[in-house]
């Protein structure tokens, strides 16, 4: 089945719940207020004693994720997306710097002390990352890497960490669980490894997980698989999710709410049925008219100039 072809559908429990959302405002659970972000390159050449020039990454980036709730944040590669998660738990690259405030459920994230971002990351935040294979270490089995994050939160043995290790592989719908547990990533295919990654993002049971192109490079089958289970464990647990992908037929199925980011800067965001059917701004109008099709010509993204443009003629 090819990857441009579209993903199947959810089952019904989804979709209601999604009705069911829309209806009903979700307590705020993340808030991104006024995100700011820029990056010194290291130097080439500095013999002069030059610093080279900070590349501003995010300009401005507001949005809020509410539990039980799933935003989609959505743009072309190199708008943001994934620096915009990174800063949630401080993961940034050294000679960052930042304006703003993040915030979980009132606690300060943006600028806070690693010690208690340690405390954050995979506990009350849960991360699952682009690339399971070069995220799992090879040199480990699975569930050590599951269990490693569980016992730095939670305490316990070894093996009372590998039993629990073992129930979150089960949650995933790892079949014989128990016995794979000793397995290592090579064992596994894309999608396992993706449904492991899930794993260790869950093990314990954070209030949000962020999804960074959870889907990437799976087959459309094994995607609405991925789309599918998450939607089963937010069901349970009432997480929210910030799910960044790029792939607007991924977020349709999912999202309760979209936001849209344009190298750096959030150009429009509003619910998922607004957005697909009455996109306000010409960036998100040209990503949804990018989705392939079998016949005619494709569009071209606009240009931050042609946007103004456009804007200003528009009575």
């Amino acid at each position: 089945m090819s990857s441009q072809e579209t993903p199947p559908q959810l089952s019904k429990p989804q979709l209601s719940k999604k009705a069911e959302w829309q209806a009903n405002t979700p307590a705020e659970l993340l808030s991104i207020d006024q995100l700011s972000l820029w990056i010194r390159p290291p130097a080439v050449d500095d013999r002069r004693g030059r610093k080279t020039a900070e590349n501003q990454i995010l300009d401005g980036v507001s949005l809020s994720v509410g539990r039980g709730e799933t935003v989609g944040l959505v743009g072309e590669s190199g708008s943001g997306k994934s620096l915009t998660a990174l800063s949630v738990l401080g993961l940034l690259p050294p000679g960052s710097r930042t304006a703003g405030a993040i915030s979980l459920e009132g606690t300060r994230l943006l600028g806070a002390k690693n010690r208690m971002l340690r405390t954050i990351r995979g506990n009350r935040v849960g991360m699952v990352f682009q690339d399971p294979l070069s995220s799992l270490n090879p040199f480990y089995s699975v569930g050590d890497q599951i269990a490693e994050a569980y016992r730095i939160h939670r305490g316990g043995s070894r093996r009372a960490a590998m039993a629990v290790a073992a129930d979150a592989m089960e949650t995933v719908h790892i079949r014989d669980a128990h016995r794979r547990v000793h397995d290592y990533p090579h064992q596994f295919s894309g999608g396992m490894r993706q449904r492991i990654m899930i794993a260790m993002a869950i093990v314990c049971q954070p209030d949000l997980i962020i999804a960074d192109e959870p889907t990437t490079a799976l087959d459309v089958t094994v995607q609405a698989q991925i789309l599918q289970l998450l939607a089963e464990l937010q069901q349970r647990s009432n997480a929210g999710i910030l799910l960044i992908t790029h792939d607007l037929a991924v977020v349709s199925q999912v999202a309760d709410r979209l936001v849209v980011l344009q190298r750096g800067r959030v150009v429009e965001q509003g619910s998922t049925e607004a957005i697909f059917t009455q996109p306000q701004d010409p960036y998100t109008a040209m990503l949804l008219d990018s989705t392939p099709r079998m016949s005619g010509p494709m569009p071209t993204l606009p240009t931050p100039g042609e946007q103004r443009q456009q804007k200003a003629v528009q009575p």
